[in-house]
């Protein structure tokens, strides 16, 4: 019944920027963190960016000083500003919610990010 769906993936070359978009839909409430994460083919998932409840964010490294996460909580919506993309930050990005109800994570679906080299 909760729906996350994610937009502004696409094709770009390296050294260019994209703006990926999350909102969610539904019954979902007392939204706490909201963060990204990525995944190429035949690797792990890993957490790409993170924002508190309170607005603190967390980066991996390999994206410090090139990414930004920002959250509007009136529209339960997370943004990934992401500048100076390199090839190796191809994969498809999903976005998460950690929420009160429905206990948990809920997920979206996925937006494909490719940069060329």
């Amino acid at each position: 019944q909760v729906q996350l769906q994610e937009s502004g993936g696409g094709l770009v070359q390296a050294g260019g920027s994209l703006r990926l978009s999350c909102a969610a839909s539904g019954s979902i409430f007392n939204v706490n963190a909201m963060g990204w994460y990525r995944q190429a083919p035949g690797k792990q998932r890993e957490l790409v960016a993170r924002i508190s409840k309170g607005g603190l964010a967390n980066y991996a490294d390999s994206v410090k000083g090139r990414f930004a996460v920002s959250r509007d909580n009136a529209k339960k919506s997370v943004y990934l500003q992401m500048n100076s993309l390199k090839p190796e930050d191809t994969a498809v990005y999903y976005c998460n919610f950690q929420t009160q109800w429905p206990p948990g994570d809920s997920w979206g679906q996925g937006t494909q990010v490719t940069v060329s080299s």
